[in-house]
């Protein structure tokens, strides 16, 4: 598969976020012959000091891909997306979690920053591609006259689930050069180029919280402590107390502060009620779910029931599952068999082999209906 939707050389954005993956993708640009620029996001002001956030975006990644550009001839350029970043990431995180859902910031930033803001400035640039070091590949169908959105080559670094959001539009502009490679390959790569960032480990915390407390961030954050109120069973009956419905999420099980002879899991959060509901593992079981949101890569929806492989988590394996359109970007989707914890705030992703077709945001699950 061709990792860049256009072919011969070109001026390129790559956003350069001071990891391996996007410091090999601009050297295999710039070897390519391409016109490379390196834009950097600074995504929040770095005179707070950079514990405020955690383990990427910070001064030191700035100045590593500052390095790896030097080191590849390129232009860099530092942009200062702070203001979109907290508009379209932040705020919609601490909002989700308030309202008793689970965010994936990862994909909002992805579409509303990179592949939004970063356009813009590539525009500006006079530069027709961004580049990022997503796994993730690209081609484009010359009978539909539409790009085409495929999972990286390497299935243990995937990354296309938080891509589903992608527009036509955007995908036009999108190059995704390490898409074809593996981990292993990338890394050879930049010590075989003498990159700085060769053995530099990967990222796997939230950008802005520092201390994996998302619960503490969002509390200094927006300067709302949430109330308290009741733990219940699925029946209704009080077990005990929770400190605020943003510590909480579908499928939790460890900081629940219960005593019980079993294994109990978050069932549900109820923000009428300011409840959350707890059970036994199989109470984590649901086989059909509502999303919103909805986003289909190739800019329409197909008609009728469509079979898919589904994925509502990154890590977990897709599932088959049967998509049906209730409304013009809602849909339902139902499984062929149970899912566990399907958490209302994340997305659900479908899949046509190897190619993503789109996805949606978790709006609600239905329990499983079992024989008595």
């Amino acid at each position: 598969m061709s990792a860049t939707p256009s072919a011969g050389p070109t001026r390129t954005v790559v956003a350069m976020s001071g990891g391996v993956d996007s410091s090999v993708a601009a050297a295999l640009l710039v070897d390519a012959g391409h016109d490379v620029v390196g834009l950097s996001m600074q995504l929040y002001d770095h005179r707070e000091g950079d514990e405020r956030f955690g383990g990427c975006c910070t001064l030191d990644d700035l100045r590593d891909a500052k390095r790896v550009a030097r080191r590849l001839g390129i232009p860099h350029y530092i942009v200062n997306f702070a203001p979109q970043f907290e508009a379209h990431v932040i705020s919609n995180f601490t909002a989700e979690y308030l309202a008793g859902r689970t965010p994936i910031p990862c994909t909002r930033c992805n579409s509303e920053v990179k592949f939004a803001a970063l356009l813009e400035r590539a525009e500006g640039l006079s530069a027709p591609l961004l580049a990022t070091g997503h796994y993730a590949r690209l081609t484009f169908d010359a009978g539909s006259g539409r790009y085409r959105l495929w999972r990286g080559a390497d299935r243990a670094k995937d990354q296309s689930y938080f891509l589903f959001g992608l527009t036509q539009a955007q995908l036009a502009c999108a190059s995704f050069p390490v898409g074809d490679l593996d981990k292993r390959t990338v890394r050879r790569l930049a010590a075989d180029l003498e990159l700085s960032v060769a053995e530099k480990p990967d990222s796997h915390e939230l950008c802005f919280v520092a201390d994996g407390d998302h619960a503490g961030f969002i509390e200094r954050h927006t300067g709302v402590r949430p109330e308290p109120g009741p733990v219940v069973d699925t029946g209704g009956r009080v077990l005990g107390a929770h400190g605020g419905l943003h510590r909480y999420t579908v499928g939790q099980r460890k900081g629940l502060g219960l005593s019980s002879p079993t294994p109990l899991y978050v069932i549900a959060l109820n923000p009428a009620l300011n409840t959350v509901v707890v059970g036994g593992r199989t109470d984590l079981d649901r086989h059909e779910l509502r999303a919103s949101r909805v986003n289909w890569i190739a800019g329409v929806a197909p008609e009728g029931e469509v079979a898919v492989t589904a994925r509502i988590r990154h890590r977990q394996a897709e599932r088959a599952a049967r998509v049906r359109t209730i409304a013009p970007d809602r849909v339902a989707v139902c499984f062929e068999s149970p899912q566990q914890a399907v958490a209302p705030g994340q997305a659900v992703v479908f899949y046509e082999g190897e190619e993503v077709l789109g996805g949606g945001w978790i709006d609600s699950a239905d329990t499983v209906t079992r024989p008595t």
